[in-house]
């Protein structure tokens, strides 16, 4: 399947620049004992340095021993649902309903805030593909996974490190508050024990879901000066980032990699953008939607309602299908 007039314009994307090394002052006097550092309140929330190597930048940047590292990101559990909050705002799992809503209310504040900052991210991993089917979230999908280059993601740390988006509501007595948490370990570029994989989120304060940022970094520019790789070792040619397209997703401007087509094969085989069932869920061309088998079912039974001709009949009378919500112009 081939979308179809998604791309309006291309944005040319300059080549990623070194981002100057931020200062947290863990020890201002140069002269005194390294030991008399003390933590920042963010990073003294989550565990207090050990001990620490003249040599390790990590502890001259954060005050972070390499050989202490500690998983920041905490989730409720590790099953397919809890692995998917972050613990500090979880209070209960959402019903699906929710979740749905929640999740795009994410995309469009993450977006918007990234556009009017100029901070340069796309779509990744499953998101991206769910935009490559119909430019919208799997609805089996359970968070959104962008990615940012090295020197942007270095940016969001020295800049925008624990900022709190508050966006009004049509109720004035609610507000969606989104924090942006950069992980302290997201100067250490490789995966090392896998503990921080992910460098920074986009938190939802009231259910505590998120979106999942990870920076792309040469990591052996020696070897391979056009490869881009995140820390969980997914691996890129700089040209097939560069440059991204413009598009929307939910409704709303966002960017994809240049050769998105090549980027989802590479991670998922060519199946995944052929295969129409999955997870339970059977992709209705007529609507272009993915709809659950449970609810294909309880149509089918439905005889008065015509089964699935009847439910696609009713679903699409009245509507365009060529129009692609995912064109950006």
């Amino acid at each position: 399947m081939t979308p179809r007039g998604l791309l309006a314009c291309i944005s040319t994307i300059c080549s990623v620049t070194a981002a100057a090394i931020p200062n947290p002052n863990p020890n201002p006097n140069p002269n005194s004992n390294p030991t008399s550092f003390t933590s920042s309140p963010e990073h003294s929330a989550y565990g207090s340095v050990i001990s620490h190597s003249r040599s390790d930048p990590l502890w001259s940047k954060y005050g972070l021993n390499r050989s202490e590292e500690f998983k920041y990101f905490q989730e409720p559990g590790n099953d397919h649902i809890l692995a998917h909050y972050d613990s500090r705002y979880f209070r209960h799992p959402v019903s699906e309903e929710e979740r749905a809503k929640t999740l795009t209310q994410i995309i469009h504040a993450y977006f918007d805030y990234f556009r009017e900052n100029d901070l340069e991210t796309w779509l990744a991993h499953g998101t991206l593909l769910g935009w490559w089917w119909n430019g919208r979230i799997m609805p089996w999908d359970w968070d959104i996974d962008t990615q940012v280059s090295e020197a942007t993601l270095f940016r969001l740390a020295d800049e925008f490190n624990n900022t709190i988006v508050r966006i009004p509501t049509s109720d004035p007595n609610v507000q969606q508050s989104y924090l942006l948490d950069i992980n302290p370990w997201a100067r250490q570029r490789d995966h090392h024990e896998g503990l921080n994989i992910i460098d920074a989120r986009w938190i939802d304060m009231q259910t505590g879901l998120y979106i999942d940022i990870t920076g792309l970094s040469k990591l052996d520019p020696e070897k391979h000066p056009n490869q881009l790789q995140c820390k969980h070792d997914h691996k890129y040619q700089i040209n097939d980032i560069y440059p991204l397209r413009m598009t929307s997703f939910e409704g709303v401007a966002a960017k994809v990699p240049f050769r998105y087509e090549a980027v989802l094969t590479d991670e998922y085989q060519e199946t995944a953008l052929t295969n129409m069932h999955y997870n339970d869920h059977t992709w209705i061309p007529e609507l272009e939607e993915w709809v659950s088998d449970k609810e294909l079912e309880e149509l089918a039974k439905d005889k008065a309602n015509g089964g699935i001709d009847g439910f696609v009949q009713e679903d699409t009378d009245g509507e365009n299908l060529d129009d692609d919500d995912r064109q950006y112009e």
